[in-house]
């Protein structure tokens, strides 16, 4: 049956069973409405705390037996008592021991029985109390578990899919990391909900892409969807490293003792050509979209210059094609928890997110719009459909102007050439801020002022046609919204939040796990542009996307480069901006050589996804008064810095 049916299906059966509970063993007047919200009825100071070490059918780290992940455990005491099952809330994830979770960067800590005492973050001391379990699940090679971090692939996605067939009777689990004493998980009901921000979201990504029956929703936070785009952007390298050095960065010191054989792997299987090999195919969850049975609540900082957002846009496209159910919060930070941004708000809705999905209550979260989004630090609007359902690829294309460099973006197409020169040391912050001004690295083109806002909801792509002067060249492509705004300072260290020294509690606390973090405010910084969506590409893969070849000087070249999803709203008096350059410095490694480029205008164009289509544009742009850009520095956030290497924050 279609994905919708089923979830609809199941919900409806659930709220009935409910219904028909309450009214056997409540009084008529309380019988008449079934529960919409899950209370904290059950205590967190007694909860059941266990390990367990669940086997995953793998040898990564040829040691001769299968390797086992821990599983640590809190869950409530009072509904085993009862005989009654309750679902789980997981998040699997390579970070409890070598780096930590959350804002505060908390480790799990252990009693001296090795049951767990500290679980980090909030799930467990919110969720325990009204009636879920909480399991946090050391990825394969790190903390206490056997294996080797294989970066996204086989190893990594089994170690949470084992948990699930652990969770649901399919698979084995041990009480200790080598005895031969097996424990089944009968306190659960099998539903599970698996939640994470980052490498821990990527998991949750990987897991729904296997299928797995038992996994009934995921909630990926800043998650990646296919590992090369994390790596590269068309063949253009976006650090100088590959998952060796990651793998090496959170593996345990027993795994690096082990599993030299696998770093090898992932070394060769990565070539810094840019190449596509099959470590990637591998590692690539976008392809197996039609396999997710889970519903999906995606959130993403559409400034997040570490997981970059073209993660979550072909992961979103991809689950829309293949009619999963769906959610999406989008804010204006870098890669930032929603806990840290919109705390209660993310409460609210989480706990009611899993009260709907995994509980079956009928709360109407499925019913509220798809998609919050945020227009100014703190201001969010909704969108009942994401992209909205009026929004339409349109065809922009740049066209020579005033001076060098300095075009104008309309629908006619362009004629004539700008020709310029890669400068490494300058970044799309540079670019931008002389977007009026003639200046040899960078091409511009702008529209005249709006005379009406222009929204652009969902992913651009540009197509560019370059001769080149040398044989290697990178290209990169913004879009830029051009006027005064106060936006969130994501390119400063916390990416748009400050740390507050005040706590605010959310769940029951012990000795050991508090419920109470750091409170948080936004940092804002006013700005004359917002550069809002980028794409890279290295021009050897002008003819595919997975082998690059070496360029011929004076031979004219066409490429697509990928722009980053995004919901911005160009002000009425602001321009929309184009920037074609080479190398954005510290986004993308720079090339071998240095080229300058000649672009063709009469063969460029971006198609950019707008909310009424040309249409829009043409109102938009209609009784425009005709004025250069301005020629001065514009002011914006700093350059960005040399990005993570770790997608964890």
């Amino acid at each position: 049956m279609p994905k919708s049916t089923r979830f609809t299906n199941w919900r409806t059966l659930a709220a009935l069973a409910v219904a028909a509970l309450l009214a056997a063993f409540l009084t008529p007047a309380a019988a008449q409405a079934a529960p919409r919200e899950s209370r904290p009825v059950y205590s967190y100071a007694d909860a059941i705390r266990e390990a367990v070490w669940v086997d995953t059918g793998l040898d990564l780290d040829g040691d001769g037996r299968t390797d086992r992940v821990a599983a640590d455990i809190v869950r409530p005491a009072e509904p085993a008592r009862q005989g009654r099952k309750v679902p789980v809330i997981m998040d699997a994830s390579p970070y409890y021991s070598c780096c930590g979770r959350g804002n505060e960067s908390q480790k799990k800590t252990y009693d001296a029985g090795g049951h767990v005492v500290q679980m980090p973050l909030f799930y467990d001391n919110y969720f325990v109390p009204r009636g879920y379990a909480f399991v946090g699940v050391d990825l394969a090679g790190t903390n206490r578990s056997d294996g080797c971090v294989d970066i996204g692939g086989r190893s990594d996605i089994q170690s949470a899919k084992a948990v699930i067939d652990w969770l649901n009777g399919r698979a084995k689990g041990y009480t200790s990391r080598t005895g031969g004493t097996t424990v089944t998980a009968g306190w659960t009901n099998g539903r599970t909900g698996m939640i994470g921000k980052s490498w821990d979201g990527t998991i949750a990504n990987g897991v729904a892409a296997t299928g797995v029956k038992g996994l009934k929703t995921i909630v990926p936070i800043s998650a990646i969807s296919s590992w090369y785009d994390y790596y590269f952007a068309k063949g253009a390298p976006l650090y100088d490293s590959g998952p060796d050095w990651l793998s090496n960065a959170v593996e345990s010191t027993d795994a690096r003792a082990k599993c030299a054989a696998v770093q090898q792997k992932l070394v060769d299987g990565a070539p810094r050509t840019g190449d596509w090999t099959d470590l990637w195919t591998e590692r690539d969850y976008v392809k197996d979209a039609s396999k997710v049975r889970a519903s999906v609540f995606l959130v993403h900082g559409m400034q997040d210059l570490n997981v970059r957002t073209k993660h979550f846009g072909q992961w979103w496209n991809a689950l829309a094609k293949n009619g999963v159910e769906r959610k999406i919060w989008l804010s204006q930070t870098g890669h930032v928890d929603p806990f840290d941004y919109r705390r209660a708000d993310w409460v609210d809705t989480l706990h009611r997110w899993f009260d709907h999905e995994l509980l079956g209550y009928d709360n109407g979260v499925d019913r509220e719009p798809m998609a919050d989004i945020e227009r100014h630090p703190d201001q969010w609007a909704t969108s009942k459909l994401w992209p909205p359902r009026a929004t339409q690829t349109t065809t922009l294309r740049p066209a020579t102007g005033t001076g060098a460099g300095v075009g104008t973006l309309g629908l006619r197409r362009g004629t004539g050439t700008e020709t310029f020169t890669d400068d490494p040391a300058l970044s799309e912050t540079d670019w931008a801020a002389r977007i009026g001004t003639s200046t040899p690295e960078k091409a511009g083109f702008v529209t005249q002022p709006l005379t009406h806002a222009l929204r652009l909801s969902g992913s651009s792509r540009v197509t560019v046609t370059v001769t080149p002067t040398t044989s290697t060249a990178h290209l990169s492509a913004v879009l830029v919204d051009l006027g005064p705004d106060t936006i969130r300072d994501y390119a400063d260290d916390a990416e748009g939040i400050t740390t507050l020294t005040d706590r605010t509690c959310w769940g029951e606390s012990t000795a050991g796990d508090s419920a109470c973090f750091k409170a948080t405010q936004a940092k804002t910084k006013a700005v004359d542009y917002t550069v809002f969506s980028r794409g890279w590409a290295d021009l050897g893969h002008y003819a595919s996307d997975r082998q690059g070849v070496p360029l011929t000087p004076g031979r004219a070249y066409t490429i697509t480069l990928d722009l980053a999803a995004t919901d911005h709203v160009v002000p009425q008096g602001h321009r929309l901006g184009l920037i074609v350059a080479g190398t954005d410095k510290d986004l993308i490694d720079p090339p071998s050589s240095t080229p300058t480029l000649t672009v063709d205008l009469s063969r460029t164009a971006a198609r950019v996804p707008l909310v009424g289509g040309p249409a829009a544009f043409v109102r938009a742009t209609s009784g425009a008064t005709s004025a250069a850009p301005p020629a001065t520095a514009l002011d914006g956030v700093r350059a960005p810095r040399t990005v993570q290497r770790v997608p964890a924050g």
